[in-house]
């Protein structure tokens, strides 16, 4: 993880995350820590909250007929933890997600897995329209703690070059 501290006063130190442009490097990999355990409670928080009826994600007797044999993960929260695992470390300090793309579910997910986070940096280029900020395009792939690919996506945002970072602190 790239979380520094820096001295805000006599000893006092503020936390820093995130990376600027000129710190992502095209191939570099990042592996985001700590993993994260989905529970029940998780799921069907989530799928409340964003409206999704679906019984799969919250009703056992309906998901023991299904395929699956019990209640799935919804799958944007498996998108919203494996991609909030990657904050700290690539975008703390981004500007803007400009976009996501090429989302994949390969393996399912259920209350009790314990998912852990990786992304590659596929490309960087200077901002055209904003000289102080740059754009950045990774591909995160979430796992279960067994190895097994749940999750990939790209994902592009914008961040500032050293020197043009918002204040974080009061």
């Amino acid at each position: 993880m790239s979380a520094k501290r820096r001295r805000s006063a006599a000893r006092r130190h503020r936390q820093s995350c995130g990376r600027y442009f000129e710190d992502f490097e095209p191939g570099a990999v990042y592996e985001h820590r700590p993993g994260r355990t989905v529970s029940e409670a998780d799921n069907t928080w989530f799928t409340l909250l964003t409206m999704n009826q679906h019984p799969i994600h919250f009703d056992a007797h309906y998901a023991a007929q299904t395929e699956f044999g019990r209640p799935l993960v919804n799958s944007c929260l498996t998108l919203s933890i494996v991609v909030g695992m990657s904050v700290s470390d690539l975008s703390q300090k981004a500007i803007a997600n400009l976009g996501w793309s090429d989302i994949r579910l390969p393996a399912a997910v259920f209350a009790g897995d314990t998912l852990y986070a990786e992304s590659e940096v596929l490309a960087k280029r200077e901002s055209k329209s904003r000289p102080t900020q740059g754009i950045v395009t990774v591909r995160t792939t979430g796992r279960k703690a067994d190895g097994t690919i749940v999750l990939t996506c790209e994902r592009t945002f914008l961040v500032p070059k050293r020197g043009h970072a918002v204040d974080d602190g009061a």
